[in-house]
């Protein structure tokens, strides 16, 4: 008894000692204008915000507004309420999808109630590039603008030209991200425009949902996959374009998951546990406790299910409590019997204590995961640190091999100096009196070296007497395996 308390105090005190990493703050704004007024309305728009908005939230951002057919004034508020949210953010994503225009190398996204009568309306009834990348200025990170705007411009037919020289281009122009950790993507290069597909997503926005938030996939890379799904869905007749003032370092919208430890015993449980955590509803840890019925994982899973349980047994209670007080207030201020009043008043009372105790146990499960965490943690880094020892070891096998090898090459070479000299050859003697009768005449070296070198494994191929090469890349070798310094071009 007294270990199991020992125990339940030290988990206790782990969980409030430890302070768990914070991740990056990801906000994301995004909006889909179909409806316009005074044009055709477009049809894809709509649906293809719909799915970038749904693939943030999957991806945990921590802040999505979709927002869809917005007006001029909406527009701007949309974009100084998200640039409130882009404090203390890491990463800022706006996406706009709709009509885009350029005008006299300016670049703009244009609200459902714009008119365009003439050129010079544009400033007045459209929103400019630089104005959205003011919204997404505050991160730290990356500022990421995605403009699937780039469609054919439909105001041009009708729009009055107030000046001669000002040009008005087809689709958007390119431009340069010139402010750091900026990435600027359109739909369709300068002077193109881009497609909406026959299916229910554009062939852009299709292959954003494939690739941006792939985890660990730098967003640099993404966006090279996206441009060539989009070339081949269009027939090379759509490129995408994007420009960016990103450092050396991978900028994924997504972490990757973390590397897992050198260990076969329980990966693929782990796998799936990764997988549920991504995820992170409360179907996903039913599933996972489904297949995996018990051990460690599983164990973990289950809190991660019942905090979740917690948390939203904690909303409800808050909600009703809520309710309760303000009907309180309400038979009160409306001057109901006494009886009521008092019933209202336990009502509120009882559902002021459900709300607390649903915090209580809100953060007693937190206090459980955050335990269980720690033991995670700990087995993770025993098995890091398991990994290493078996890699230092290996290290040390192999040194001590190399050091064998030398010493059998030393002691070989003494063996050969000790050796008495051979009796001279009087047939040598008669072919070269000057060759001493103990070593090779210099034009046999490289030829007996070579073969000395096949002899123990560090040579390929034919002996020709060549020291060519080949043949100073086996004495190389050979210096490598037995820890000797011969000078590889001289034989």
């Amino acid at each position: 008894m007294r270990r199991l308390a020992a125990f339940v105090a030290v988990a206790w005190a782990c969980c409030l000692a430890s302070q768990p990493a914070l991740a990056d703050k990801r906000v994301a704004l995004v909006i889909g204008n179909s409806s316009y007024q005074n044009v055709p309305a477009l049809t894809n728009p709509v649906n293809d915000a719909a799915a970038i908005a749904e693939m943030f939230r999957k991806a945990m951002f921590d802040v999505v507004e979709s927002r869809r057919d917005l007006k001029y004034m909406e527009m701007r508020r949309a974009l100084r309420d998200f640039a409130d949210n882009a404090r203390g953010a890491d990463v800022a994503v706006i996406y706009f999808a709709g009509h885009g225009l350029e005008i006299d190398g300016t670049n703009y996204v244009v609200p459902v109630d714009a008119v365009f009568e003439r050129d010079s309306d544009v400033d007045d009834e459209a929103i400019s590039l630089n104005r959205i990348l003011v919204a997404a200025e505050p991160a730290t990170k990356l500022r990421l603008v995605i403009l699937d705007a780039c469609r054919d411009n439909p105001f041009a037919r009708k729009m009055k030209r107030t000046i001669a020289s000002r040009s008005l281009g087809r689709g958007l122009v390119g431009v340069e991200a010139n402010k750091p950790n900026t990435f600027i993507a359109f739909a369709a290069k300068e002077g193109s425009t881009a497609s909406d597909g026959d299916g229910k997503n554009s062939p852009f926005s299709a292959a954003l949902l494939k690739h941006l938030t792939t985890p660990g996939l730098d967003i640099r890379k993404a966006f090279g996959f996206v441009r060539d799904d989009v070339l081949s869905a269009t027939g090379n007749q759509q490129e995408p374009y994007t420009t960016n003032s990103l450092g050396g370092n991978d900028v994924a919208l997504v972490a990757a998951p973390p590397a897992a430890p050198a260990t076969t015993g329980n990966a693929d449980v782990r796998r799936d546990y990764e997988l549920a955590e991504r995820v992170g509803t409360r179907e996903a840890w039913d599933s996972f406790v489904a297949a995996h019925s018990s051990g460690f994982y599983t164990d973990l899973a289950k809190a991660q299910r019942n905090k979740l349980a917690a948390e939203a047994e904690r909303i409800a209670a808050t909600e009703k409590a809520r309710q309760a007080t303000e009907e309180k207030a309400r038979l009160a201020a409306e001057g109901a019997k006494a009886a009521e009043q008092a019933k209202a008043a336990a009502q509120a009372k009882a559902a002021e204590e459900a709300r607390l105790a649903a915090e209580k146990k809100k953060q007693a499960e937190e206090a459980k995961l955050a335990a269980a965490e720690q033991v995670k943690q700990a087995k993770q880094a025993e098995q890091v640190k398991l990994a290493e020892q078996q890699r230092l070891a290996a290290e040390r096998a192999k040194e001590a091999e190399r050091a064998k090898v030398a010493s059998a090459e030393e002691q070989r070479s003494a063996e050969n100096q000790a050796a008495p000299a051979k009796p001279r050859d009087p047939a040598v003697a008669s072919l070269a009196p000057d060759a001493k009768p103990d070593r090779p005449v210099p034009q046999d070296i490289p030829r007996l070296l070579q073969a000395e070198l096949k002899r123990v494994g560090c040579k390929t191929g034919d002996i020709d007497g060549e020291w060519n090469t080949a043949a100073r890349r086996a004495l190389a070798s050979f210096n490598d395996n037995a820890g000797t310094k011969f000078d590889v071009k001289l034989a």
